[in-house]
């Protein structure tokens, strides 16, 4: 049974554009969306900085115009592929995980996307907080479903940092499933996302052709003024919400640049003609995930819409061509759902409330999780992508050496034959174990919680030796973009992973082989009926064979390992007949 808290607790969707708090209201039996001090029941997801205060939420968005360099907005995990269309700068921090530089009072400050989440955290807390006339402590916070172990993590560190018990992690899918059916089992049975397919990438592509569209018309380039690229994103940012149900649009902006105005058209067609490249990844994710469900799509009921991008035309024409014309779910208000079903998810872990909605949430974990094996670089998955959560997983490992006292235990999340081709998580050492031959066995253990957070331990029974580790977030983490792009590398590489593992396996084949021979050659009852020409052809199959291993394997092919296992093989098992030994009797 889940943990309950005492105390007030929210549902907050922490959006890349805009924030929403929920709570449910045991005297209604409902779940209210707090308006902020706005009277908007949205919030942006905005922080400026000023040479006399702090500003979040609209205050922080209304100055963006006359202080872009100081006013944070949008993904923080993808800041790579953004950061050429932001207005503030973006610095290599500790181990280049990426800071934002901003001038507060006079000062130069750099901030972590910790940091800034935190700040927009504590501005929901503090609407709540204005709601209920009350302290807000708990909370239960929506990621995107392709957010990553580390991400989660550093997501409850900015809860922390905001003075909020995080409850539960839950992702954004899940949480509009369960504002769309409160009396239901939600069994999560796959996720697919990609957070560059938001609202916020639809305006890059717009920001982008005005770009262009002033630079060819007036010979002036304004990509360097940050000034300029926040107004006319505003405008492309309103053009975008118009052309939700108007058919076309003005783009127009006073004295965008040295005086000249931007005055331009836009229609619906041209809005998404621009964005046609974007709209068709959405088709494709929504496919890979009932493909990685293993359902058609005529055995789907209902298809609900949360996000405001879910408002674009284009969008829901061709999720209703991909559904062969099923009438699709608008009885939520998409900028709401989200925080809606954080809300519900709140109440039910919170011992404040008496009559929480009766409802079970089975969530998924997005990536496979596993370990290397060997020296080879091979990813053993431990716990497979899809998996429902929380999970706990056991697999039993052998030592590959004789008398080998430690291991390492390197932990990695990802699609990917190769080990190192996945994202690493951690690694930690189990030290200590006793004096054995190869094989001895070792215990890996992988416990996910409920938020989908990593806990990995490793044990050896006869010594008693154990270690583990919860996986923390002091490196810079793996962006959901870049999670995106290993899943479609896992596609794009299955033959070359395929090649990989036959040829981990033909050395893992050739090299098990001699260390049986190497052991064979140690037994004195055996020694002791060979021929010295047999010995000594048997020493020189081991020592080419280990060459073989030993060497540059980069340029190595299959047959190459086949062919010497096939060789070594030959040699052994026909000394071993000729002498009245059966070596498939020795172990």
């Amino acid at each position: 049974m889940a943990k309950r808290y005492e105390g007030h607790a929210v549902g907050i969707d922490l959006g890349t554009t805009y924030s929403c708090v929920a709570v449910w209201k045991d005297d209604h039996q409902r779940v209210e969306i707090i308006h902020n001090d706005q009277g908007n029941r949205t919030t942006p997801s905005c922080v400026a900085f000023t040479d006399k205060q702090r500003l979040i939420g609209d205050a922080a968005n209304n100055q963006a115009a006359s202080n872009p360099t100081n006013t944070i907005f949008g993904n923080s995990s993808s800041f790579l592929n953004d950061m050429m269309l932001w207005p503030f700068k973006v610095i290599p921090g500790d181990g280049d995980k990426p800071m934002i530089s901003v001038t507060y009072k006079g000062q130069e400050k750099h901030l972590s996307a910790e940091e800034v989440s935190s700040m927009v955290l504590t501005k929901m807390r503090e609407i709540a907080e204005a709601y209920l006339e009350a302290p807000v402590n708990n909370a239960v916070i929506i990621v995107p479903a392709y957010f990553s172990d580390s991400q989660r993590k550093a997501t409850k560190d900015a809860g922390a940092i905001a003075g909020l018990n995080v409850m539960r992690i839950i992702n954004e899918p899940t949480a509009a499933a369960i504002a769309y059916g409160l009396d239901k089992v939600f069994e999560v049975k796959a996720t697919a996302g990609n957070t560059h397919l938001g609202g916020e990438d639809f305006d890059n592509r717009m920001v982008n052709y005005f770009v262009q569209e002033f630079k060819r018309k007036n010979k002036l380039d304004i990509s360097g003024n940050p000034k300029a690229l926040r107004r006319m994103r505003s405008a492309c940012e309103r053009a975008k919400r118009t052309l939700s149900f108007a058919v076309d649009t003005v783009v127009e902006v006073d004295a965008l640049y040295q005086g000249i105005d931007l005055y331009s058209s836009l229609s619906r067609a041209k809005f998404e003609e621009l964005n046609m490249e974007l709209f068709k990844e959405c088709m494709e994710i929504v496919d890979k995930c009932l493909t990685d469900a293993k359902t058609d799509r005529s055995c789907i009921h209902d298809v609900v819409l949360v996000g405001g991008s879910s408002r674009i035309p284009k969008v829901q024409q061709l999720l209703q061509e991909f559904f062969r014309g099923k009438d699709l779910c608008r009885s939520i208000n998409p900028d709401e759902a989200v925080a809606f079903g954080a809300a519900v998810q709140a109440a039910l872990l919170s011992e404040d409330v008496k009559k929480a909605p009766e409802l079970v949430l089975l969530d998924i974990t997005p990536l496979s999780l596993g370990i290397s094996t060997t020296a080879l670089n091979v990813m053993d998955v431990v716990i497979p992508r899809n998996t429902t959560i929380p999970a706990n997983r056991t697999k039993v490992y052998g030592t590959t050496a004789d008398n080998q006292t430690w291991v390492s235990i390197n932990v990695y999340e990802g699609e990917r034959t190769k080990a190192t081709d996945n994202n690493l998580l951690g690694l930690f050492n189990l030290s200590g174990l006793p004096c054995a031959p190869r094989g001895h066995p070792l215990y890996v253990c992988f416990n996910i919680d409920a938020d989908g957070i990593l806990n990995v331990s490793a044990w050896e029974e006869t010594n008693h030796c154990r270690n583990e580790i919860t996986i923390t977030n002091d490196k810079e983490r793996l962006s959901a973009t870049e999670i995106q792009r290993l899943t479609e590398e896992a596609e794009n590489y299955k033959i070359e992973d395929a090649k990989f593992l036959e040829k981990a396996n033909a050395m893992n084949a050739l090299d098990h082989y001699v260390y049986r021979m190497e052991k064979a050659l140690k037994d004195q009852h055996i020694i002791s009926k060979l021929y010295p020409f047999d010995k000594e052809k048997i020493h020189s199959a081991i020592a080419k064979a280990r060459n073989l291993l030993d060497g540059d394997n980069q340029q190595r092919d299959v047959d190459e390992f086949n062919k010497c296992l096939r060789e070594v093989k030959g040699i052994f098992e026909h000394i071993m007949a000729k002498n009245g030994f059966s070596f498939l009797s020795l172990s």
